[in-house]
């Protein structure tokens, strides 16, 4: 096996990676720092493909306690109260970072202020925005940094295991594939960061770029971390449905569309969601998902199953103008956004769920780090709209600042367990010693599995479905073999590491959903349809013992504020 040393190793090349880099570049020049990706640097991941913008409270008549409610209430109070506090008033710190050292460029209003819009769940127009291609302004501008900088790049690099200590008790680096050979790489490092973002690509509909397969989160497991809150998987309520044969389908239409005034028509072209909310498509992306997911199940469709999407009351240039991606998305699958119906569906979209860490982003293993979608308790039981991109940033930075101050101090080389990466490297074999199989059948069966019992609705009768189902699937892909002959780019090879870590990954959505006997945000037991006592309020906490997943509930601190109190009442006091 090839091996390499760095400082400092990176994994994901996101939000969360690339602020992280910069920042323990700028706080350390002498670290060695290497970013660490599946594919291309700035070209892949899922904040590269952000549409609609970036949560901070920068205005007159909003406020960071503001945003904090928004946020704990949208979360349903089981959000950790410090990280969401960190979230909230980081915000406001790094947007301006973004535009005064990055050099991005978000829409102004005609008096020069950053212009900033509605999205569902907000009591205030607070999300920052490039037209409604975010995203791709921010990865330019960080990618650009980090190429100008120095820092290492290992890209087209997968990470298969991270790597403690012969005594467990830290990391010493991590076993990584070289997709461009074929090769195992082992890249020992004082400290390492997990960024790799989540992806619940395990559904049937899904928003993630297709290199996102809960990588990070699967290793966190195996490597004996906790995960939190992973029954909380949000489905954006409007995934664009196009048809059977294309990866468009499920890709999102942005939460922008509905807060500047859509409507959601059920299939016969009437709206539904005022029945459901009193702020009809504005409420939170949980409750139009479900009450989408109702409609569909009375068969009360479009001609492909999903319901419709319409901005024809609106003014259409002010639609051209202010969503120009989203028009030419629609009408590259042969909608008409402007003036027309537009078919979608829920789809899966965000893990609130993730790696138990600290508001220093550490974790319970010395020397290792998080940030991102790959963390939980930032965002409780569902995340606002414009609060994942400002998660990435804000914690990827504070990731940065930290490893830039602890790794010169305390950062060591350490001598890695050799059995564990004996054993990575076999477990990532395995397949090539079967004869080939057939894959597509283990995800198809798989992406149906978890849409229909561990998705939207669920009950325990379907979570036991769920469960048993993952067991014979994880057996099936286990007999299921790939081509070996040569492991250059060998997608099926990966394609086999990809649904190893799905079923893992939903293996411990479905465990944390049955443990849950409540409806809280983005989590709905048909069985418990009710909330439960919110003082009382616990997280799950899930973890991998003796092959099994292990699932406690731990009480929700309420650090900064109780249910039926309010921040801004308290700030308009004082």
């Amino acid at each position: 096996m090839n091996r390499l040393d760095t400082d400092v190793l990176i994994l994901g090349s996101g939000g969360a990676g690339l602020f992280a880099a910069l920042h323990a570049k700028a706080g350390a020049p002498d670290l060695a720092v290497t970013v660490a990706v599946k594919g291309l640097l700035g070209k892949c991941g899922c904040t590269r493909m952000v549409q609609g913008g970036y949560n901070v409270a920068l205005a007159p008549g909003d406020s960071v306690e503001r945003h904090f409610m928004d946020t704990i209430e949208g979360g349903k109070w089981l959000n950790d109260q410090e990280l969401a506090w960190i979230l909230v008033t980081v915000a406001r710190e790094r947007v301006r970072e973004l535009e005064n050292e990055l050099g991005c460029f978000f829409d102004r209003n005609p008096d020069g202020t950053i212009h900033q819009k509605a999205f569902a769940g907000q009591t205030f127009d607070r999300t920052v925005h490039k037209g409604d291609l975010t995203g791709i302004e921010i990865i330019n501008r960080l990618a650009e940094q980090v190429w100008a900088r120095g820092i290492g790049r290992l890209e087209d690099h997968r990470a298969v295991a991270l790597i403690k200590t012969r005594d467990g008790a830290a990391v010493a680096g991590v076993v990584m594939i070289d997709m461009r050979t074929g090769e195992f790489l082992f890249v020992r490092a004082r400290a390492v960061l997990l960024a790799t973002g989540g992806g619940p690509t395990m559904y049937r509909y899904h928003t993630p770029s297709g290199d996102k397969t809960c990588d990070g989160l699967a290793m966190a497991l195996s490597a004996g971390l906790r995960l939190r809150d992973m029954e909380m998987v949000q489905f954006h309520p409007t995934g664009l449905l196009a048809g059977p044969e294309t990866r468009m389908t499920g890709t999102v239409l942005e939460e922008g569309l509905r807060g500047y005034g859509a409507y959601l028509l059920d299939g016969e072209g009437r709206r539904f969601m005022t029945k459901t909310d009193k702020r009809g498509e504005r409420a939170t992306r949980d409750i139009v998902s479900r009450a989408m997911f109702a409609e569909m199940r009375n068969a009360n469709t479009g001609p492909m199953g999903g319901l419709f999407l319409t901005m024809g009351h609106l003014d259409p240039v002010e639609v051209r103008r202010q969503f120009p991606g989203m028009v030419e998305r629609c009408a590259d699958c042969g909608f008409d956004l402007v003036s027309g119906l537009v078919e979608v569906v829920p789809t899966a979209h965000y893990m609130m769920g993730g790696v138990e860490f600290a508001p220093d982003c550490s974790t319970v293993l010395e020397g290792l780090y998080a940030a991102g979608e790959d963390t939980g308790g930032v965002h409780g039981a569902n995340r606002l709209g414009g609060n994942g991109v400002a998660n990435s940033t804000v914690f990827g930075g504070i990731a940065g600042d930290t490893l830039a101050k602890w790794t010169p101090k305390h950062g060591k080389f350490r001598d890695p367990d050799e059995a564990a990466i004996a054993a990575a490297e076999a477990e990532c074999l395995k397949p090539l010693a079967n004869p080939p199989g057939n894959l597509e059948d283990v995800r198809e069966r798989l992406a149906q599995l978890m849409w229909d019992d561990a998705g939207i609705i669920r009950d325990r009768a379907s979570l036991g479905r769920a469960l048993n189902g993952l067991d014979e699937l994880d057996k099936a892909l286990d007999g299921v073999g790939v081509a070996g002959d040569d492991l250059a780019y060998n997608l099926a090879w990966h394609d086999w590491l990809n649904l190893k870590n799905l079923i893992l990954v939903s293996k411990v959505i479905a465990a944390a959903a049955l443990a849950r006997d409540d409806s809280r945000g983005a989590h709905w037991r048909a069985d418990f349809p009710a909330t439960g006592d919110l003082e009382t309020s616990t997280f799950t906490s899930a973890r991998l013992v003796g092959g099994k997943i292990d699932v406690a509930m731990r009480p929700v601190k309420f650090t900064r504020v109780r249910p039926g109190e309010s921040l801004i009442k308290e700030s308009a006091a004082e």
